[in-house]
């Protein structure tokens, strides 16, 4: 179940969107030689075409899972 302001809530709209599986997003995310949350929103934006809720979801639950270990 998700929360307000969970961002896998985004996580279908994202997925409809763009046609990519969200497994795909984080991978991309974490192959990425950025590291800094909003270099990553900016390049999702920019070179993916994502829109800036949707590239920060991604950003924010994918930098999450890797400080959690």
């Amino acid at each position: 179940m998700t929360t307000k302001g969970d961002p896998t809530s985004y996580f279908p709209s994202i997925e409809q969107k763009y046609g990519r599986p969200i497994e795909e997003w984080k991978d991309l995310i974490r192959a990425s030689p950025l590291t800094r949350h909003m270099e990553l929103v900016g390049w999702l934006k920019t070179e993916h075409g994502l829109g800036h809720g949707h590239a920060n979801a991604l950003v924010a639950h994918t930098l999450a899972e890797q400080a959690e270990g």
